[in-house]
């Protein structure tokens, strides 16, 4: 049985190991674990690769996040970069050429074959944030007209594919009939005819249809490969699951920045100028949603300035507010993202939202206006405070629910949006109800 290599066997390894010695440990070890070293010492990496072939260094390269693969290709030399371009899948070489200038792009295409290029310039014709961007043209596709033993001679012959576990059946003009899967194939008699055990309920999607439809798509039936297909259902190439991972975790940090106010592109490396770019505009906005509900309580100045210890409790009404309005929208947001709100469901979420709201807002102004009352040894105050309290997490949860759904309906991105309007809502809400019945109250408050 081989032993697991240790991080530290494997650097001394690739920096003093032969030739013949890598060679045989090597298809052992994930490209991940090597670029892991690379990440500590950038500076010992053509060390590390020296003696290591262009295929393993391809699927290393492979592994790199989009906007650092040029700069580890760029360790070697002009003749090495082009055979491990040929080595490398022809999707990540595309997703490679999306990160650079112009000019870099065709320095780097100019290093491929003319078959690779154009193959790589055809995947470069599709929106990059489509099915078209994130399929790769290397699958292999059986001929419907084959039996099980051509194909299994033709898959002898044909091993250059992102995947063999599922195989697509198409006719001679290459529009899809079918799925088949390896193990049918080897369990089938070799005079078999392929339509015979080809599944033709196949699910394909089409080029252009949005890189989160996709995920959705993989997310709904399970799959770990899809077929993509043109207007006449003509076969262009395999989505595989994972191009489909990075595509989650692509949108759901969107969603969060979103959710943030946080522009998608910035990351926790960004400069200065980007990250203030990404986040200002919306610190304005804020700024005058806040200006909105500093203006309600301009409006009472002379309640609050007869009873100081309202300025005491009324950021608690407006910040609880806040929380139970923003767990509403980010349920909701969330839902409408996955599809999972819809007008079959919509009434019973209401509704579920509107109790929730309630029931909560009894039992936190329950506890703030006992508190309240102790506080100021009035039970009045404490009166209003609780029902201050369960009228703004009620509304809250109204707004939390609405406030999406509405955006949504105007075509404007909910996770973008809803907070800044939520926290608006419950504001402005929160001092009116607090003040306003501090107001209607104030002979049994002073």
């Amino acid at each position: 049985m081989k032993r697991k290599l240790t991080k530290e066997e494997l650097k001394q390894l690739l920096l003093h190991g032969g030739d013949e010695e890598i060679q045989t440990v090597i298809s052992d070890i994930h490209p991940v674990m090597i670029l892991d070293l690379l990440h500590e010492d950038i500076e010992a990496a053509p060390a590390y690769l020296s003696h290591l072939s262009d295929e393993v260094i391809a699927d290393i390269v492979e592994e790199e996040d989009d906007e650092h693969k040029y700069e580890l290709l760029k360790l070697f030399s002009d003749a090495k970069q082009t055979h491990i371009l040929e080595e490398m899948s022809k999707d990540e070489v595309t997703d490679l050429l999306g990160e650079l200038e112009d000019e870099q792009q065709k320095e780097l295409l100019a290093k491929l074959n003319s078959e690779d290029r154009q193959d790589v310039k055809d995947l470069m014709c599709y929106e990059e944030d489509s099915a078209g961007g994130l399929m790769t043209t290397e699958f292999i596709s059986i001929r419907a007209k084959n039996t099980v033993r051509q194909t299994l001679e033709y898959l002898q012959k044909n091993t250059d594919a992102e995947t063999t576990y599922y195989l697509y059946v198409t006719d001679r003009t290459n529009v899809l009939k079918g799925v088949v899967s390896l193990r049918d194939i080897v369990s089938s008699p070799f005079e078999t005819p392929m339509l015979e055990i080809t599944n033709p309920n196949v699910i394909s999607v089409r080029y252009d249809v949005d890189q989160e439809e996709v995920a959705k798509l993989f997310e709904k039936y399970g799959f770990v490969l899809m077929p993509v297909v043109d207007e006449e259902n003509h076969m262009l190439g395999i989505i595989t699951f994972d191009d489909i991972m990075d595509v989650i975790q692509e949108e759901t940090t969107e969603d969060i920045h979103r959710l943030g106010q946080v522009g998608r592109e910035e990351r926790i490396d960004s400069s200065l100028g980007d990250s203030l770019k990404s986040r200002l505009p919306w610190l304005i906005i804020n700024l005058f949603t806040a200006v909105l509900a500093a203006l309600v309580v301009a409006v009472f100045e002379g309640t609050i300035s007869q009873v100081v210890a309202l300025a005491t409790i009324m950021p608690i009404v407006t910040g609880m507010g806040g929380n139970a309005g923003t767990q509403s929208m980010t349920i909701v947001v969330r839902g409408l993202s996955l599809q999972e709100l819809t007008k079959e469901n919509a009434a019973a979420i209401l509704l579920k939202e509107i109790g929730v709201g309630m029931l909560s807002g009894v039992v936190i102004g329950v506890l703030i206006a006992v508190g309240a009352m102790l506080l100021e040894g009035n039970p009045m105050f404490g009166l209003v405070t609780g029902i201050a309290m369960f009228l703004n997490m009620m509304l809250a949860n109204i707004a939390g629910y609405f406030i999406p759904v509405l955006l949504e309906k105007c075509h404007v991105d909910p996770a973008l949006a809803s907070g800044v309007f939520v926290t608006t809502v419950t504001d402005v809400l929160g001092f009116l109800f607090f003040l306003g019945l501090a107001t209607a109250a104030l002979p049994y408050l002073m």
